[in-house]
């Protein structure tokens, strides 16, 4: 790595020159910089805005799943037939299912022997479980915080090889010429105050980009306040999404953001809703349902169902969260679980139970007491969870929405996880490896298999040092003084960011999470392009700290507009209700006569399931496109040939 400096704007700014730059301290970012140099490319180094922030240190559920290749137990199972398990949630790129299903167990094996807890028996298999579209026992987890124990092992072991990491500094801007990349611009956190040590530049052949999902698009959001995604910035850049559409989402605690699946609804919590001053408290699943025990068996099957699905709003568990969300986003109350006393405040018979409800609860002894008693008699820890971050159960009510929690789109990639910009890698949430459906778990083992085949692809096909700094300079200085500039224009004597933000990221959680109609995705999209062509005008800052809130907004105002743009191109193009997002028709069927007419909708047929949707954001407007997805590989398996080309260095890339 080399340094060196130039002035721009009235700024000094300092110039690191290297082969890859690693963008995020999440696992997958974390993972390719310990992959990188294990591969011998070690001129590199990380960039990040809290080494201790983000979606993979600071989430979890009362179970976290890591899903990979079965490994353990009599059951068959292939690296093939896991991939069309990936590859049958529609909407799969059938080459990237397949690399996914191949690298779970090297992916795996290597966090087990990093130190990441996963339980195996006294003979060492690693043992399984099914979790949601998972047709065999493919599921392990180490617990409440099993992406957190991986960031941890895998900082460890960065660390451990003294990779640098430049901690405290956000991108702002990614520098591209003729769809190949230059580098970077950020901000120095830690140097707001300098004009001379506020901006900084990363010239370099590569990026593996690791962000995150755009989790400061929603106000609803189970995602840690410490996640914001920069997917903005990257279609800004010319780098193309696909699959934007496809989403989940799920009823989480507002604070501390968390999902409450598994038992935290399986032990039947009374569902309350209060107006904003905390009046007016009502128990609004019953004022919907007429028989008291469907309730009840509908609100133990969120906890296997957790995600919402369009599928089981009819006849299903997801109709508790079209209730949520009638009175948090429609009529404007606060909806609270309360687990010190029984729904309607009386005894539950658990005999008028499903039997599903019914028996889960006798084999586990939980058919007795108040929901906390339940909770704390079937997981104890949960209650531990929510008693350590100052909520306890068993005196106050939890307060939910129905929040936005994965993106299964993101930036397109190839089997390489190179983007369709030259060098650019994207890993992790950012990009787009699922479809509309997929195993729960699939994310961790999709974060570190990208990382992986990036960290592969650069280490044999994309050595070398950075371009000379002259003709980096050459090509990325209008991109850098158009950037700096626009945080110039934004000081002012007022702050207008928290107002925007609020504002953009209330309206995206009604118009653009789980339900979906034309006329309002064409307005919010409307709006969030007039805030972005109106940017320095209406944004005003006070002080150059809040130039990264204010970066921050551009880049979330320009991720909303594309997925937005990306919901309403979805449905001119025939696409119906489908995964975690109920599309308005006023054609179609009404589950349950007592909705709104908002919630009439038609189901999707799979027609379009092997279609995938691209999209790219240029000039300030979106252009879209539909392709096959491509399928899964068949390619020569005889031993021999696959040797050869091995050995033949570089055939396999």
């Amino acid at each position: 790595m080399k340094e060196s400096s130039i002035r721009a704007n009235g700024h000094g700014i300092r110039i690191y020159s290297l082969n890859t730059a690693v963008v995020g301290t999440g696992a997958a970012g974390l993972n390719a910089a310990d992959r990188l140099f294990s591969l011998g490319q070690t001129d590199i180094a990380i960039i990040t805005e809290n080494l201790k922030a983000g979606t993979s240190r600071n989430t979890g559920s009362d179970k976290q799943t890591y899903y990979k290749l079965t490994l353990a137990g009599s059951e068959p199972d292939s690296v093939y037939d896991l991939a069309k398990t990936l590859f049958n949630g529609q909407c799969v790129d059938g080459d990237i299912a397949l690399c996914e299903a191949a690298l779970s167990a090297r992916c795996f094996l290597k966090l087990a022997e990093l130190g990441v807890p996963f339980p195996h028996n006294r003979y060492g298999e690693y043992i399984g479980y099914k979790t949601d579209h998972d047709p065999k026992r493919r599921a392990t987890s180490a617990g409440p915080y099993t992406s957190k124990y991986m960031t941890e092992c895998l900082e460890k072991a960065v660390k451990q090889k003294n990779i640098r990491i430049f901690d405290k500094m956000q991108v702002i801007k990614i520098l591209t010429d003729k769809n190949k990349l230059l580098g970077l611009l950020c901000l120095d956190l830690q140097n707001l105050h300098d004009p001379d040590k506020r901006y900084v530049l990363f010239n370099c052949k590569n990026v593996i980009y690791a962000t995150g999902g755009p989790a400061g698009m929603y106000a609803d959001a189970v995602y840690p306040f410490s996640q914001k995604g920069a997917s903005g910035i990257a279609f800004e850049a010319g780098i193309m999404g696909k699959n934007l559409t496809e989403w989940q989402y799920g009823i989480s605690s507002v604070k501390p953001r968390w999902n409450v699946s598994g038992t935290y609804m399986q032990a039947l919590p009374r569902f309350i809703s209060q107006d904003k001053n905390g009046g007016d408290e009502r128990e609004f699943l019953l004022d919907f349902f007429a028989d008291k025990a469907d309730m009840l068996s509908k609100v133990f099957l969120k906890g296997y169902q957790w995600p919402f699905d369009v599928r089981k709003v009819e006849d299903g568990s997801s109709i508790i969260d079209i209730l949520v969300y009638i009175e948090t986003c429609i009529k404007g109350r606060r909806v609270f679980l309360d687990f010190r006393q029984n729904p309607a405040g009386a005894d539950i018979d658990f005999s008028t139970l499903s039997p599903e409800a019914r028996d889960y609860l006798e084999k586990a002894g939980a058919a007795f007491g108040k929901p906390i008693d339940r909770l704390l008699h079937m997981n104890e820890p949960a209650v531990e969870f929510y008693r350590g971050k100052g909520v306890d159960l068993a005196k106050e009510p939890l307060e939910v929405a129905v929040c936005a929690q994965h993106n299964n789109g993101g930036l397109s990639i190839d089997n390489w996880w190179q983007t369709n910009i030259e060098g650019f890698f994207a890993v992790g949430e950012v990009s787009a490896s699922h479809g509309v459906y997929r195993p729960g778990g699939t994310a961790l083992n999709a974060g570190q298999v990208g990382s992986t085949r990036a960290a592969q692809y650069i280490a044999a096909n994309r050595k070398g040092d950075a371009p000379y700094i002259e003709e980096f300079i050459k090509k990325a200085l209008p991109a850098i003084a158009d950037s700096i500039g626009l945080g110039g224009k934004l000081l002012s004597n007022s702050d207008t960011v928290n107002e925007i933000w609020n504002r953009a990221a209330k309206r995206m959680s009604r118009f653009g999470g789980i339900i979906r109609s034309m006329e309002e995705i064409v307005q919010a999209a409307a709006e969030t392009k007039n805030e972005l062509k109106s940017f320095k005008e209406i944004v005003k800052i006070s002080s150059y700290r809040e130039l990264p809130r204010a970066y921050r907004l551009y880049d979330m105002l320009l991720s909303q507009y594309v997925y937005l743009r990306a919901m309403e191109d979805y449905i001119k193009y025939g696409g119906k209700s489908r995964g975690s997002a109920l599309y308005t028709d006023k054609d179609g069927i009404k589950p349950y006569e007592s909705l709104p007419d908002v919630f009439r909708f038609t189901l999707d047929d799979g027609t379009i399931g092997d279609m995938v949707q691209e999209g790219i954001y240029k000039n300030g407007e979106c252009e879209f496109n539909w392709r096959k997805v491509r399928p899964l590989p068949k390619d020569e398996d005889f031993f021999e040939n696959v040797w050869r080309s091995y050995r033949e260095n570089g055939n396999i890339y």
